[in-house]
């Protein structure tokens, strides 16, 4: 009865933690693609460590590892794996939580950092030459034409220099030139505000699923301890 229970309880156990593990490769993948393809890396500087994409990759990639453990451990009921597997699982919970908090308190700061990193991106694109700061430039290009705004506020930050990029028509006219009225600043944080909230949204659902493994590791634990397996 109670090795039936240890194969029920193991085949669970794993179940879930390759379900975790494919999710957080999943997330991964994502934020690699969210990497490669994002444009503003080279305007925000401030708090570039916790970019959705970034924040991203590095909490999957850590739940990858500590999934496979997890997996590891169940497989040959190994209890050393396990409780490596579950004070790994727990502290990453609590760093996730600890994070969750910080964004919450931190949130105006971020506003505040954000608009900063933006002007000092636009005062540098106007000051430099054709062949500095290219990328800056670019993306800045980039961020203005996909999003339909111009300036950090509006069309008067350039001070008359206004970009090609801020033209309303596609090619842009060079003796009728129309631009974007709309600043750039509310855009982008409108935009960064929803990748967080479908971030946020994923970390839960992760969190729940962490959970639900670190409940059930400890019962497999429990009966590989009373039947004296898991260290051979």
């Amino acid at each position: 009865m109670k090795r039936s229970c240890v194969k029920h309880l193991k085949t669970l156990v794993i179940s879930l933690n390759f379900l975790c593990w494919l999710c957080a490769a999943f997330t991964v993948a994502l934020g690699e693609f969210q990497m490669i393809n994002s444009k503003f890396s080279s305007l925000i500087t401030t708090f570039w460590p916790i970019f959705p994409a970034n924040t991203v990759v590095a909490t999957g990639t850590i739940i990858c590892c500590v999934c496979y453990l997890g997996v590891m451990g169940a497989m040959k009921e190994n209890r050393c794996m396990l409780v490596n597997f579950f004070v790994l699982l727990f502290i990453l919970m609590l760093v996730e939580l600890a994070m969750a908090c910080v964004f919450l308190v931190y949130s105006r700061e971020i506003h505040t950092y954000f608009e900063e990193d933006l002007t000092r991106s636009l005062e540098i694109y106007r000051e430099s030459g054709s062949e500095i700061n290219t990328t800056l430039k670019e993306d800045f290009d980039a961020v203005q034409h996909l999003f339909r705004c111009c300036g950090v506020h509006g069309v008067a930050d350039w001070k008359g220099d206004v970009p090609i990029s801020c033209c309303r028509k596609d090619p842009c006219d060079l003796f009728t030139r129309t631009y974007w009225e709309e600043g750039c600043l509310v855009k982008l944080r409108d935009w960064f505000s929803g990748n967080y909230r479908s971030t946020g949204a994923g970390v839960a659902a992760m969190f729940i699923l962490q959970f639900i493994c670190l409940s059930i590791t400890v019962p497999l634990f429990c009966l590989l301890s009373r039947q004296g397996l898991g260290y051979k």
